[in-house]
């Protein structure tokens, strides 16, 4: 039994009423939903998960438990997602071409949502303040195969003086008190007060008022929360309103168990009815409040701007002949995808790390970037090793120079960094596979053994 507060319950036998509120309680001592999603990005191929069980309104979701040892996960083939988490990225209308900024990132479930809707054209900016957990960020949207990604780790005042006027759709899963996670996460009781819900509250207000800069004049702001709480809520949207004169849209989710927000919980204001809420006791997922706004104005006032400063030096070089023609004589054997066709007009090099950017900053930036685009590899004296987000980028188109491991002991080994012992005739790099699905590079030998090139940070 969760050992609740007694000032949280008083508050929400307030809000909701007895008998409302005491169904939550319930539920909120009942088991937590697990769920997950399949990448479409990748290419297609038959995973072990069943898929009888669709999450409600969510293309490709599915409730269901997964594992982070399995090749689905180690591949990027299925995400592991709370299924109301789902919902805001769902509800952003991303469409391929759009350049998206995902603010508060971490661990990377919306994000490698989004980057799915790009389906890797225009530009994603996933950004996490902690380098912790942005790190992690970076794993799960190399993991997923995205390649029109700019990871950061920066601030938001910092991004929106890099980015003024820039993006058409920017989510805020904001920090918040966590109510909506009590149940999946007890220890989070233990920081809860109201005067805690105020102080995210005014946290909130502070990175939303970044979110504005960097938005396009009739840009979409996805603005979400994994607490109850109505002040961190119904009230930040009502505060976009008034403060900056955003319109609330329809999300367009039909689903009787998603309940609608409560516009006597934000000033009475009755576009509030377009937000959603989810409550444990509606059976979907964990708590969460979600809404999409948008920012008066027209987008095409400030599209047609063109960006200075084109004459600048670059951070990063573009390759000499001789690197190109060592990076070529790895990666040109592999079928590659069609944003990374031309990489030899795009590819740059920065400490030997060789990469397609996202993005060309011009000058110099001082923002903190772990990973801009696709890394193809490092170049190492006179040769060229390819790069383990590569291997999962070439997951997504249909590839010949394949080596699919034998059984569970080969894959176990192999993640482990282990040589294997096999039979093939393929010589040099190859993309490594079990159950035919891509998760990394290996090198074979004459002597037909197959070199690990598993990164060893991942390694089991």
């Amino acid at each position: 039994m969760l050992n609740l507060p007694k000032d949280f319950k008083d508050k929400y036998r307030d809000l909701l009423g007895a008998e409302q509120a005491e169904k939550m309680f319930t539920a909120m001592n009942e088991s937590s939903k697990k769920a997950f999603r399949v990448n479409t990005l990748k290419n297609k191929t038959q995973i072990s998960y069943s898929l009888d069980n669709p999450v409600p309104e969510i293309k490709h979701a599915y409730y269901g438990e997964i594992s982070g040892e399995d090749p689905e996960w180690v591949s990027g083939y299925v995400y592991s997602q709370d299924p109301a988490a789902m919902f805001p990225a769902a509800i952003s209308t991303v469409k391929p071409g759009e350049k998206v900024l995902d603010l508060c990132a971490a661990p990377g479930g919306k994000t490698t949502a989004l980057g799915e809707q790009l389906k890797n054209k225009g530009l994603l900016v996933a950004n996490e303040i902690s380098i912790s957990r942005a790190k992690i960020l970076r794993e799960n949207v190399e993991r997923w195969g995205i390649s029109n990604a700019l990871v950061t780790n920066e601030t938001p005042e910092n991004l929106a003086a890099a980015f003024p006027d820039f993006f058409d759709v920017i989510l805020v899963d904001a920090p918040c008190s966590g109510e909506g996670m009590f149940r999946k996460n007890p220890e989070a009781i233990d920081y809860w007060s109201q005067a805690y819900v105020l102080t995210c509250a005014q946290r909130q207000r502070m990175i939303l008022a970044e979110a504005v800069k960097m938005l396009k004049p009739g840009g979409r702001l996805v603005y979400s929360t994994c607490t109850f709480a109505p002040e961190e809520d119904e009230k930040i949207v009502n505060w976009l309103t008034q403060e900056y004169d955003f319109t609330i849209l329809d999300s367009q989710i039909k689903d009787e168990r998603v309940s609608a927000g409560r516009p006597e919980w934000g000033n009475d204001n009755p576009d509030l009815t377009r937000t959603l809420r989810f409550w444990p006791q509606d059976g979907v997922g964990e708590g969460q409040f979600a809404a999409i706004l948008q920012k008066p104005g027209e987008i095409e006032q400030v599209a047609k701007k063109k960006r200075k400063n084109k004459k600048n030096k670059r951070n990063a070089l573009c390759l000499t002949k001789n690197e190109q023609e060592l990076v070529g004589e790895a990666i040109d054997k592999f079928n590659l995808p069609e944003e990374l066709a031309d990489w030899r007009k795009k590819a740059q090099v920065s400490n030997d790390h060789v990469f397609v950017p996202a993005i060309e900053f011009t000058g110099k930036t001082k923002l903190h970037i772990l990973n801009n685009g696709v890394e193809l590899g490092v170049l190492k004296k006179k040769r060229f090793e390819p790069g383990h987000q590569l291997a999962e980028v070439l997951g997504q188109v249909e590839q010949k120079r394949v080596i699919d491991l034998a059984d569970d002991k080969e894959y176990q080994d192999y993640l482990h960094g282990e040589t294997i012992k096999v039979k093939s005739d393929l010589r040099g790099f190859v993309l490594v596979s079990y159950k035919k699905m891509i998760f990394s590079f290996g090198k074979v030998a004459g002597n037909q053994v197959l070199k690990n090139f598993y990164p060893k940070g991942l390694r089991k």
